[in-house]
């Protein structure tokens, strides 16, 4: 769990609100996350990506559909604890990098199965964040493979982030951030919904440039 360290002036006894940043491969989230802890309070606590702990750790990337069935179940759970991290000092925001429900986008089969081989639901796992902020993936040519964990191709992408769309599609407070030939724009939208979900004594914190 990485704190935001810009100083805040507030003393008070906040309750965690979750909110979750999503989208498909090579949408900009590693970029967005460098940004906000630029630009918003020490009381925003950023949670690791679980499926990075759990691959980066390890844990074995195969295409094979019981593998794949095996790492989501492990990146399922590992979400859950991290969260449960992410609550235990009582930060304004505990901002996830992809929640619980991005494993269905994942899942080799139909969502039924990944919801019943995690013993919940869709509508358990919506009401566990507060707002969710969606980055579209950008389209092929302006595609990033710099990540050393992205294997996906620009279609693939493409694919997995209607398919995450899709999953978060009954959030009711879930914000789309259309992709942008200037990451910047994107960036700032973005930030801008996430000061929206900080509490008035924490809201005014540094703008980011354009």
């Amino acid at each position: 769990m990485t704190a935001v360290t810009v100083p805040c002036s507030c003393t008070s006894e906040h309750t965690p609100r979750r909110v979750v940043l999503t989208g498909g491969p090579g949408a900009g989230k590693t970029a967005l996350l460098e940004l906000v802890r630029h630009a918003v309070c020490q009381h925003v606590h950023i949670l690791p990506e679980s499926a990075g702990v759990v691959f980066g750790g390890g844990f074995p990337r195969e295409d094979d559909p019981t593998c794949r069935k095996a790492s989501q179940r492990a990146i399922f759970h590992v979400q859950r604890e991290l969260e449960a991290v992410g609550d235990a000092h009582r930060p304004a925001i505990v901002l996830c990098d992809r929640g619980t429900v991005d494993g269905v986008a994942y899942w080799p089969g139909e969502p039924d199965g990944f919801w019943a081989a995690l013993h919940t639901d869709p509508r358990e796992e919506l009401a566990r964040y507060d707002a969710v902020i969606h980055l579209r993936t950008p389209p092929a040519g302006e595609y990033n493979h710099r990540n050393p964990l992205r294997t996906e191709t620009a279609a693939a992408a493409a694919e997995i982030d209607e398919r995450i769309l899709q999953a978060w599609s009954d959030h009711p407070r879930r914000h789309v951030v259309e992709s942008s030939t200037r990451f910047i724009d994107k960036a700032v939208r973005a930030i801008a919904l996430l000061h929206d979900e900080l509490p008035a004594c924490c809201s005014h914190g540094p703008e980011l440039d354009r």
